[in-house]
This record gives structure tokens, sequence and C-alpha cells, in this order.
């Protein structure tokens, strides 16, 4: 667990190089230039250098962060390795979104409960491998041993059962439910026999979602709880030119190069563009 500053930078870190990169600088020289403008106070500035230099010696900053575990988390690292990968479909642009938003809702004060389902939506949203996503997000400081476990069960269970089922059950609203049906039926009452891991409002919500699309949940949460979206970078817009005026601009292209090929044998001649030259009626 890092200090608010730091989250703080790192969000600024990642929004400041996905804009850059799109405009067409260099990695290194981004990297160059926001080393000079975060906080000298912080951490940020040393790990900025050393992943700078990762990328001149392996041209890869998965490698790199995954060196600094006591600064950059292992889902940090996970993510941004899947927007490296050759052949992808995964883009960094929308790799880079999504730690923003994530170090933001850090600087915040993040709970366990919104930083989970923040993960799981990314990795739902960008078809993410689940079992290495749900390890790489366990594996953050701010979860317990009851949580790690948790969330192993959830990796075991995916596509068994649906979220929204394995939330209610771990939430308040399942055993004040399952009271209320028992005194109904002249039951005992049952005791909770697992930990609670979420309240009683995540729990209303997921009961309310349990059969639907897991994005209506994912949702429900964001309006009701404030919960952070996973952001959708829009693609990139195809080029507007038409291929007539893609061939003219090649035309001029090749006029350039002949007259520089002339320009290198001694000379360009210059009376092929005098109009006394041209030809003067149609015949000619």
């Amino acid at each position: 667990m890092l200090d608010r500053e730091e989250y703080i930078e790192q969000a600024y870190l990642f929004r400041s190089f996905a804009e850059r990169i799109t405009a067409g600088i260099a990695a290194q020289e981004a990297l160059a230039a926001i080393g000079q403008e975060v906080l000298a106070t912080s951490k940020l500035p040393m790990a900025l250098d050393y992943l700078a230099g990762e990328l001149k010696l392996v041209g890869t900053f998965s490698t790199a962060m995954a060196r600094l575990p006591h600064y950059f988390t292992e889902f940090q690292t996970f993510v941004i390795a899947a927007a490296e990968e050759e052949g992808g479909r995964f883009d960094m642009r929308t790799a880079l979104a999504m730690l923003e938003r994530e170090a933001t809702y850090r600087a915040e004060g993040a709970t366990p409960q919104g930083l989970f389902l923040y993960r799981f939506e990314c990795l739902s949203r960008n078809r993410l491998d689940y079992a290495k996503g749900l390890a790489a997000a366990a594996a953050d400081a701010i979860f317990d041993a009851e949580w790690r476990a948790w969330i192993a069960t959830v990796s075991r269970q995916m596509g068994l059962i649906d979220l929204a089922d394995l939330v209610y059950v771990r939430s308040p609203e399942y055993w004040r439910v399952g009271r209320r049906d028992a005194l109904v039926a002249g039951r005992p009452v049952p005791e909770p026999d697992r930990a609670i891991l979420f309240g009683e409002k995540e729990g209303r919500i997921a009961r309310a979602n349990r059969g639907k699309d897991p994005l209506f949940f994912f949702a429900a949460l964001q309006r009701q709880l404030g919960y952070p979206s996973v952001p959708r970078v829009a693609p990139v817009a195809p080029s507007a030119e038409s291929p007539a005026l893609l061939a003219r601009r090649l035309e001029r292209l090749e006029m350039r190069v002949k007259l520089l090929e002339e320009e290198s044998r001694g000379g360009i001649d210059l009376s092929r563009f005098d109009p006394k030259n041209f030809p003067t009626s149609r015949d000619e």
C-alpha cells in the first residue's frame, strides 16, 4: 500500500503517457519528460528511470514493473504485459486508461469490494485471462487472507456460477433473507458459517441482478455506490481521404523523387517547365 500522493502521481503518469504516445511522441521521450514533471518527493521518478532503462534494453515496460513489486502491483504488471503481447487485441491506450482510473480510485480511498469488482469488470470487458488476472488481483495488499481465498474460489467457479450469486452469498442480505424464510417456515434460524466480505448494499444489488447480464450488475454498483467504471477508449477513426486524393499525393511524391534524382546527377533541366516550350496548338 502506497501513500495517497503516490497514487495521484501514478494516475498522472498513466494519463500523460497515453496522451503523448497517441500524439506520436516516442515512449522514451515521453517518460523522460514525465519524470521531470512528477513530484520529486515521490518514488515515481526513480521508477521512471528504471522503466526508461528497461525500455531501451528490452523494449517492454512489464518486465521492469515486475521487478518493482514494492511500487507497482501485480495486477498493473499483468495489464501492461497483456497490452504488450504481439498479435493481441488489447490496446495499450485502454490498458493505461484502466490503470489511471484505478490509481485515481485508490487515491480517493479504495475499498476491497470496489477494487475487486472494478478489476473483475476490467477482465470481463477486455476478455483477458481470468485465471491469471484474478491471481494478480488477489496479490494486492488491500486483500487479506479471507479475500484471497474467496477470489481463488471465484476463479475456479467462473463460468459455472454467476458473479452476482457469489457476491450475494457473502453478504448480510443472504443471511437476512435466510432468517426471514426460516421464521416464516418455523425452521431453526441459520447463522453465518463463512466470512462476510460485502456490505448490505452490495448484497441487495447482487440479489436484484441474479440471472441477469453481469454488465447490468456492474452498472448498478456504479450508479448506487459510486464504484469506478471501466474506461472504454474510442477506436481511432479511419482516414477520410478518398482513393483519388491518395493517388494524387503519390504522384506528387514520385515527381519530387525524380527531381531529387536529377539534381543528384548534375542538375534539373528547367526548360521543361518554361511556358515557351509548351505546345501552342491542339495538333502539336
